[in-house]
Order: structure tokens, then C-alpha cells, then sequence
């Protein structure tokens, strides 16, 4: 999750209003931040990619001062007429083909506040950006250009001077030779000309989505800034330059529209949007009986505008919050401004005693006996990424579950299979002294009509002497000393292990999982420097039904 650091003394000018160190601690929980450490003059928080407009310190402020009380209802995003123009040529279209732009004028920038909106950037490429395939940002110093600009495809002979680079150099070079071309070039692959944006006397000012030129880098001294996004998406284009302008608003900037022409493109605009809210599907979620007006003065403390409309509420939405799709978001904020102390748990009435799911008990066992083999639990998220779960392991990707409209790449898909996150765990470890034995219980989810779920156990082992007899060996005594259950193993091919060291685990005549040694070639994908030997096993219709 991306980090923000906040200082004390800049929060209270933002707030505009001293607020103690106890109180702003004790609060920032309430906006769904995490505290990850406290210093003297700062605390760094952790925040969900679902709120893009918490990755600065202006976006927390502007949170803070609704639950706060200091300032409360929504702050709209202000944009005057201004006079620049984009024209976009036909020639970026099977490229990376919207862009989108705004002038901040006006504005003073200091150390703290460049560093905040790098950062942001950088949040925001990961994020709605989906590391810069989907949209990437460019901020320049608007004083340095020569309005108006082209959006066009050029050859990769094509020569400028790169942000962090003393010369001239051409597009492939930037692309071999320079961190983010060898990071992020691969977006371009497959086109032999690239996108980059130029001024009216021929320089080149970006070469979205790998740098920025020199020319118009932002120092404190810029006054007047140019913000442009490209994309190969409109909505998430424009969902990105919403908070980058809010953001700069609130730092001082006057914000301007900047008027886009050419080939399917258009000036966007950053209305707030309307929806209708029912109390009473407020009050049957979150288990309260609140008045209208108790839920408009919530809604109105998350920096939202709402009011009462007959027996609903109008709320009034602004366009940098990205999270809000339907009426529960709305029940989340009122929940978030009514105040979450304030809630209350009651105990059901109830006429016996509560017990334990057979499942569940199922499920301690089959840890305690891990536990007892000499295995570490890990437990990681039922979403993952493509990379992770199919890329790296070689796995046939035909019936991928991917969830929509997710807000990070690396939380985008429905597990079938726990191993390769196991196998990911591993990878992040890799500074901790072997041996490494871990394992894992939890849902995986198969594409059926519905989609089914099913409960498995995995487990790694990862050492130089690893081999396919000991995974077997632990198999077996899980199965028998925790379940005394008799399996036997047959000889199979899989994409994840080595051939000729993989088997099937048959249980009852019927193949129930898979265990072996992992291919070389997967390991070497996950940067793995050692062997791994492991297997995974259907628990559901085994230990429990």
C-alpha cells in the first residue's frame, strides 16, 4: 500500500486551525488510514489506492477538516477558462490515442510540496494508471513552453533531452538506456513510432508514458504549471487529472482548462455528479435509525454536499472521488461522518449457545498439524495479479475471474490456485536465511455457471537440499497423522513443476491436488535462488463437506 508522510507543523496550516498531535492521531484511523510509524514532527500513513485523493497531504488536510468539524460539505473543483490548446494528431491513435490537460497558475511551490506531487504521480501511475499502461501524468513548467502544443507520433530517431539527463538522446536510447525506458518500453512495444507532445517551435516537452523532457522540469521557482495525462482510456484519464487539479487547488493554484482538439478528442469537464440516496437502505446496513438530517450532516463532514429531497437525499458527489460508485459508498460515508465510536455493537437475541463451524474445525486442525510439521501460515489476498498468478507460472490463463473496475494491478484477478502467492512470498523473503517452509489455507474460486469455490491447503519448502521426497514425505503426514488419510501419488506434467518430479494426489481413486518440484524456470520468473519443492491439495469434500 503507497505511504504518505504528513508533518505536523504544514497539517495545521492546511487545516487552517491548530489541532493537537492526539487528536489528528486519533482521527486520521477514521478516514480508512493506517498509522505505519510516528515521529516527532510527522507521521506516515498508509492509504487504500481506492482514495487517490489521500496520496498528498492537501487531499488528508481537506478529509480532516469535515470530520474535524472545520470546515464541512464539498469543495468544488474551480476550473476558469484558459487560453492553451492540444491539438491531438491522427498518428497517436493506435498508440495511446486521449490526452487531457489543465494550466495551474498562480501557484507557490516549495521542497515538500514538489516531493508531494512527484509522489502522487507516481501513486497515481500505479494505481489508476496501472503502471503507466492505462494513463500516465506529465507536469511541466508552463512558463517554458510555446503554446499550443501537438499531440503526435514521431520515429524512435527522434531527439530531445530527458529529464535527469545531461544530453541529447534519442527515443531508443531513452528506451535502452535510461531507468524508465527500461522499465515501462515494453508499453510500446509493437509500434515503431512513439507518442510525445511538442510546443509550436518544434521541442519536445513529454514522451508520455516513459519521461519528461528537461526543457520544462518543475523546480520552486515554476509559477505556472502544465498538467497533462495520456491515455489509453478516457474515464481513467480524466478521473486522474480530476485529482491532480484538486490537489493543486488546494495548494494554491488557480486552474485553468486547456482546451483539446484533433482526432477523437475532446476538453474534458470535471462536473460533480448527482445521486439519489434512500435513508432507509442507510439505516438497514448500517443497523441504525438515524434522521435525514443526521445522514446529510455526515454526508457533509466527508466533504460531500447532500440535502433532503422528499423521503431521499440528494447527494452531490465531487469529480476526484473516484471511490463512490452506488448508494452503499454513500452508506460507508455516512458511517464515516456519523463517527465510527459511535456505533455500537448489540448482542442478538438469541435461544442457544453459539459453537464452532464444523468447518472451522476442521480448518484448525489442518493448521495445527502444519504448524507441528514445522510450517510457517502465511495468509494472503483471494486477489491477485496476472503476472503473478499466470505469467510467472506458465499457467493457462483461459478461465481467469477477473473483478471489475479494480483500483490496483496487483488486486485484479480471483485466485484459482494458492501456490503462486506462496511461491510470491517467497520472493519477498529472500533476504531471510534458508530453510523457508510455509503454507497457506484459504478460498480459491473456479469458473463454473456460478462461479464455484473450493478450500485448499499449500505449502513450500524452499532450500538447497529440496527435493520431491520430502514434499511427498510431508504430504503423507499431514494427511495421516492429522486425518488418517492414505493418499498415493501418480506420475503427471504441470507448466509450474519440473518434469518427471511432479505427480498427482489421489485419494479415493480421484486426483485431489498436485505435488513437486518447481520448475527452474518459475522460480528464476519470482527472482527465486533456490530450490523449491511444494504441493497443494483440495481440503473441501476431503476433511469437511
Amino acid at each position: 500500500m503507497p505511504v504518505v508522510t504528513i508533518y505536523y507543523d504544514r497539517l495545521g496550516k492546511l487545516l487552517g486551525r491548530k489541532v493537537s498531535k492526539e487528536k489528528i492521531v486519533s482521527t486520521l484511523p477514521f478516514l480508512g488510514l493506517d498509522i505505519e510509524e510516528e515521529g516527532k514532527d510527522h507521521i506516515n500513513v498508509e492509504y487504500s489506492p481506492n482514495r487517490p485523493d489521500f496520496s498528498t497531504d492537501y487531499g488528508i488536510a481537506l478529509a480532516l477538516q469535515g470530520l474535524l468539524g472545520i470546515k464541512t460539505g464539498i469543495q468544488p473543483l474551480r476550473i476558469g477558462k484558459g487560453s492553451a490548446v492540444v491539438r491531438v494528431d491522427r498518428s497517436v491513435a493506435k498508440i495511446r490515442p486521449f490526452l487531457v490537460a489543465v494550466e495551474a497558475r498562480g501557484g507557490r511551490l516549495d521542497d515538500e510540496t514538489i516531493r508531494q506531487m512527484i509522489a502522487m504521480q507516481e501513486d497515481l501511475h500505479n494505481g489508476l494508471g496501472r503502471r503507466r499502461k492505462k494513463v500516465s501524468i506529465g507536469m511541466h513548467d508552463l512558463d517554458k513552453i510555446k503554446l499550443p502544443l501537438v499531440y503526435k507520433a514521431v520515429d524512435r530517431k527522434h531527439r530531445f533531452v530527458p529529464l535527469g539527463s545531461p544530453q541529447e538522446m534519442s527515443v531508443s536510447e531513452i528506451l535502452e538506456g535510461t531507468e524508465t525506458g527500461m522499465a515501462y518500453g515494453n508499453l510500446l512495444l509493437g509500434n515503431k513510432k512513439v507518442p510525445v507532445i511538442m510546443d509550436s517551435l518544434g521541442k519536445t516537452i513529454s514522451f508520455p508514458p516513459i519521461i519528461n523532457s528537461k526543457l520544462t522540469e518543475v523546480t520552486t521557482g515554476s509559477k505556472n504549471l502544465f498538467v497533462e495525462v495520456t491515455a489509453s482510456d478516457r474515464e481513467a484519464a480524466e478521473d486522474t487529472l480530476a485529482v491532480m487539479a484538486q490537489a493543486l487547488q488546494n495548494a494554491g493554484f488557480k486552474i485553468l482548462s486547456v482546451r483539446i482538439t484533433g482526432f477523437r478528442n475532446s476538453t474534458p469537464r470535471f462536473k460533480s455528479r448527482k445521486m439519489i440516496l434512500d435513508p432507509s437502505l442507510v439505516n438497514g446496513v448500517l443497523g441504525l435509525d438515524l434522521s435525514k438530517a443526521q445522514m446529510v450532516n455526515s454526508l457533509r463532514k466527508n466533504r460531500l454536499d447532500a440535502r433532503a429531497r422528499g423521503k431521499q437525499i440528494l447527494c452531490t458527489i465531487p469529480r476526484y472521488r473516484t471511490d463512490i460508485f452506488g448508494p452503499v459508498d454513500l452508506a460507508e460515508e455516512v458511517a464515516l461522518g456519523y463517527g465510527i465510536p459511535n456505533l455500537q455493537p448489540t448482542v442478538p437475541p438469541a435461544g442457544v449457545a453459539g459453537q464452532k463451524n464444523p468447518v472451522t474445525v476442521a480448518m484448525e486442525g489442518a493448521r495445527e498439524t502444519m504448524v507441528g510439521l514445522g510450517y510457517l501460515e502465511v495468509m494472503n489476498f483471494g486477489l491477485v495479479g496476472r503476472q503473478t498468478l499466470y505469467d510467472f507460472t506458465k499457467r493457462n490463463s483461459s478461465d481467469i475471474l477477473s473483478v471489475a473496475d479494480s483500483k490496483s494491478q496487483e488486486h485484479q484477478i480471483l485466485r484459482d490456485l494458492l501456490l503462486p502467492g506462496l511461491i510470491e512470498t517467497l520472493s519477498r523473503n529472500i533476504h531471510e536465511p534458508y530453510p523457508q517452509k510455509i503454507f497457506e489455507t484459504g478460498t480459491v474460486f473456479k469458473k463454473a455457471s456460478p462461479v464455484s469455490e473450493e478450500i485448499h491447503l499449500a505449502c513450500v519448502s524452499a532450500h538447497n537440499d529440496v527435493g520431491f521426497t520430502e514434499m511427498k514425505s510431508v504430504l503423507q503426514s499431514f494427511l495421516k497423522s492429522g486425518f488418517d488419510i492414505t493418499c498415493t501419488t501418480k506420475i503427471s506434467q504441470d507448466p509450474m513443476f519440473v518434469d518427471g518430479r511432479t505427480a498427482d494426489i489421489i485419494i479415493g481413486g480421484k486426483k485431489v491436488g498436485i505435488v513437486g518440484e518447481v520448475s527452474p524456470e518459475v522460480s528464476a520468473n519470482f527472482k527465486m535462488r533456490v530450490p523449491i519443492a511444494a504441493f497443494e491439495i483440495k481440503l473441501t469434500g476431503l476433511i469437511f463437506d
